[in-house]
């Protein structure tokens, strides 16, 4: 079995994460969601993946290369183009559209293929997967959960007969509109006659052309609902909720890293803790050559980025802080995701730093404590 990683959208529903990250390499743990993936296949024996990258593809191509340190072959299909000033020009050209492109220029999916969406943690077995798959005679399978109803508009759902046939698939529809809350999980199975069917040389979505068109042809289309973990980061809301259920260790197979200094409470390394009058609850994470200074308050769950600095007076509660942030005196952030010069709230509401009163945070790395003020610069302590 072959694999396929799909990564070539803009996740703008996890803005700001991915105006400077491609989806995929949203960390979990400090680790890109996509690495989790790649790790997960490399498990079952699938050693041969494609990936298709466009928006900020670089990111993606230099962090995995060419997949020797997970033990795989990871090769790239760019999708884009560059203009007259020499500009890379991203261009994606759907999930499916991406798909024939590859199999136009190399012939790589001569075998049957998992394909996967580059940005959920799942723990399915794919062994289990692919015997259902070929028992069935399917030549596309889709992986389904079951969602409450009004979460169906956020999916493509899947429609069955008694024999798990799907008759019909609904891209996202209105709760009103939907006949089924299954929905797929953007996990698929594909054999390469599948391939043929998608039109050459013109953008074509999975959900919304590919699966349609094999449910009107009535082709070998079969849903599997499986008992699996399937975490789909598809809001910043959704990013914090995720963080958090992992830091509670209610993600089966993820452990928060570094070493476990107190009860709740994992430092990376050189991360230095100035205890007097400083309180923390775990379970809390504090990154690498991070510093806490005395006073500071954090509870968690919360991740607090490598190189951050949290400083006297300040308070984290249930917040995620990306590396080198540090939180100025005696602010708070309450169920927060702090990213560079912005942050989003649990409700996902997004804030640029210069949207406060007074500055909240600064990058670490700067040697002054505040941003904006005219106030003399006073070094790091």
């Amino acid at each position: 079995m072959k694999a396929m990683i799909l990564a070539a959208g803009k996740g703008t529903r996890v803005r700001p994460l991915t105006y400077d990250l491609p989806k995929p390499m949203i960390p979990i743990l400090g680790k890109p969601v996509m690495a989790y993936l790649v790790e997960h296949l490399a498990k079952y024996g699938v050693t041969e993946i494609m990936v298709n990258v466009s928006y900020l593809h670089e990111k993606i191509e230099e962090y995995f290369g060419e997949g020797h340190q997970f033990g795989v072959q990871i090769g790239y299909s760019f999708e884009g183009y560059t203009n007259d000033d020499g500009e890379v020009v991203p261009q994606p050209i759907g999930s499916a559209g991406g798909m024939k492109k590859i199999q136009e220029f190399g012939g790589f999916f001569d075998d049957t293929t998992i394909v996967l969406c580059g940005d959920a943690l799942i723990d399915l077995d794919l062994k289990s997967a692919l015997f259902e798959h070929r028992r069935k005679g399917a030549l596309c399978s889709v992986i389904t959960k079951e969602v409450p109803w009004d979460k169906v508009s956020s999916y493509g759902v899947v429609v069955t007969d008694k024999d798990g046939r799907i008759t019909e698939f609904q891209e996202k529809p209105s709760e009103a509109e939907a006949k089924s809350n299954f929905i797929s999980t953007g996990i698929y199975i594909f054999e390469p006659q599948v391939i043929d069917l998608i039109p050459s040389g013109v953008p074509f979505d999975i959900g919304s052309e590919l699966f349609p068109l094999l449910a009107k042809e009535g082709m070998p289309f079969y849903a599997q609902t499986r008992g699996f973990n399937w975490i789909d980061i598809g809001s910043v809301s959704d990013y914090w909720q995720t963080l958090q259920n992992v830091l509670l260790g209610e993600v089966a197979h993820m452990d928060v890293p570094g070493i476990q200094v107190e009860d709740g409470l994992w430092v990376g390394l050189n991360t230095r803790i100035e205890w007097e009058g400083t309180t923390i609850e775990g379970p809390v994470y504090i990154g690498s050559g991070a510093c806490v200074e005395a006073g500071a308050t954090i509870i968690g769950p919360s991740w607090i980025g490598h190189g951050s600095h949290i400083c006297s007076g300040a308070k984290v509660v249930r917040s995620v802080l990306f590396e080198y942030t540090r939180v100025l005196r005696d602010v708070t952030l309450d169920e927060m995701i702090v990213f560079k010069d912005y942050s989003v709230d649990r409700a996902g509401e997004m804030k640029h730093v210069s949207d406060y009163a007074s500055d909240e945070w600064v990058n670490a790395r700067d040697r002054r404590f505040t941003r904006r003020s005219d106030a003399p610069l006073e070094a790091v302590k």
